[in-house]
């Protein structure tokens, strides 16, 4: 495996290295030897697998707050995503920006998401399937999300945003959404 730094500390692009024969292919897409030498998480305590049948459908942007935060690496098993995340955390010198990558089945790419990054992507294509681990189990009360047309992020969607579910065509903007803490 390769692992790329993206535009936002902590990030990584995670890219396997298949290997390919007239049957197809097999490709290492995690090994807790090779995330441990990077310093990344190597504990993995959910699975998640999501569907998402229209192209332009949009889910997100969603994360989980103290004191029990996920870290997520997230990968497409079918079709085309971009996938955004948004620097959450209060402190940091990159509050408030983004980073989107292209996640695909062709591609095989994975992105590994640290605590404090909210997470969510756009369907490029129709039927798009995610595959996701994640660090922490999911705690409905300390669930957060912010809005994906949030204009202080100013997140480039490709497509018009279709398909919001109720919640996150709820969420509040980042100024509702993060209270900053002392430093």
């Amino acid at each position: 495996m390769k692992f790329h730094p993206a535009t936002l500390e902590g990030v990584l692009i995670v890219e396997p290295e298949p290997r390919r024969d007239e049957r197809g292919f097999l490709a290492r897409t995690y090994c807790e030897r090779e995330f441990a030498a990077q310093g990344l998480n190597t504990r993995w305590v959910q699975q998640n697998h999501t569907s998402t049948r229209e192209k332009g459908s949009v889910r997100g942007m969603h994360w989980q707050a103290e004191p029990l935060p996920e870290i997520k690496l997230v990968r497409c098993l079918a079709g085309r995503v971009l996938d955004v995340i948004v620097d959450v955390r209060p402190n940091s010198p990159t509050f408030g920006k983004w980073h989107a990558e292209e996640l695909s089945a062709e591609n095989m790419r994975a992105l590994y998401i640290p605590a404090g990054f909210a997470h969510g992507f756009q369907c490029l294509e129709d039927t798009c399937e995610l595959f996701y681990l994640m660090s922490e189990f999911y705690q409905p009360d300390l669930a957060r999300g912010l809005r994906c047309d949030e204009p202080q992020v100013g997140i480039a969607w490709p497509l018009s945003i279709l398909n919001l579910s109720p919640r996150d065509a709820s969420l509040p903007l980042l100024s509702e959404a993060v209270v900053p803490t002392p430093a």
